[in-house]
């Protein structure tokens, strides 16, 4: 069962208190400002004149791009993108994403988005990291995910969240910190997989399904600083959340695919912690014999949604 809360705090500050100093020696030189990426972005074969889509991007540094140098390298032009090409329409791509943001900053991120526009089509939310480094309760992430997840959908947004990744791939977080902040950041994501699901919004969980391949090809899929990923890892990760994207809006493959068959309905917190186990699942709201919630509260869906190459 998944339960809100911040055990295991004080071991990890212990640690880290210990060895943050060496590990953030260990990280590689520091990166420039992620390039921006907000404007429009059309596919080929797209129609130019069609009304665009609108795609807001909120979180931290993983979601700004910080370690590319183009801004069609980073994950929000790669979601423009693959979303134009499978609309065949125009996107216009609204970015507040900031380097160094926790949970408690997404809620800023939401007015500013709403400010530039009142009612996006999509928004995707990347965070969590942060949360893990900084030793946040995960009560109070994932209230602060909530809050920000139901304001969005309140303006008529889908909202696809990315869950907090796997730090456990991330090689200069020396051990034992490296398993202890891989542990805790797992318990996070679930965490956030539950408060989507309850929130409306539908969970991706980047950290089972993108972690073996950071694990097994580190050189290609982190940027030099070691941290971030590089323009192939971004790539991966965009891949992996626009079918979520796509599907939330109601679209179709250019192969004329709807939206994919639910693999299994469970309580949320059941689905939560099989998303954490089975990597690429897509956990959302789901129904039971028409009923949204049983004895063990909301039913979730879960997906297996294959990674879908977005610019090349």
């Amino acid at each position: 069962m998944i339960a809100y809360g911040g055990g295991g705090v004080g071991i990890l500050g212990g640690i880290l208190a210990v060895e943050g100093l060496w590990a953030r020696r260990s990280v590689g030189p520091p990166m420039s400002e992620p390039p921006a990426a907000a404007g429009r972005y059309i596919a080929p074969g797209a129609d130019a004149e069609a009304a665009p889509l609108s795609l807001a991007l909120l979180g931290d540094s993983s979601a700004a791009g910080l370690g590319v140098t183009s801004a069609v390298e980073t994950p929000g032009a790669q979601l423009a993108l693959g979303l134009s090409t499978v609309s065949r329409r125009p996107v216009r791509l609204h970015s507040v994403a900031a380097i160094g943001a926790r949970s408690s900053h997404v809620g800023e991120q939401v007015t500013a988005t709403l400010r530039r526009q009142a009612h996006p089509d999509v928004a995707v939310i990347i965070i969590g990291a942060n949360d893990v480094t900084h030793l946040c309760s995960i009560t109070s992430s994932a209230e602060q995910l909530t809050s920000a997840i139901r304001r969005l959908r309140g303006a008529g947004a889908r909202v696809v969240v990315a869950t907090c990744p796997d730090l456990g791939t991330i090689e200069p977080i020396p051990q034992p910190l490296r398993a202890l902040a891989r542990s805790y950041g797992r318990r996070l994501a679930a965490t956030q997989t539950v408060a989507s699901v309850e929130a409306g919004a539908r969970a991706v969980s980047l950290g089972d399904l993108l972690g073996p391949q950071f694990a097994e090809r580190p050189r290609e899929m982190f940027s030099p600083d070691r941290f971030h990923p590089s323009a192939a890892g971004y790539a991966a990760a965009a891949g992996a959340l626009l079918p979520s994207v796509v599907a939330s809006l109601g679209l179709t493959t250019p192969g004329g695919a709807g939206e994919t068959p639910a693999a299994e309905v469970l309580p949320v917190r059941e689905a939560a912690v099989e998303a954490a186990r089975d990597p690429g699942l897509e956990v959302m709201r789901g129904t039971v014999a028409g009923r949204e919630r049983g004895p063990k509260g909301r039913f979730a869906a879960l997906r297996h949604r294959p990674a879908r190459r977005t610019a090349s």
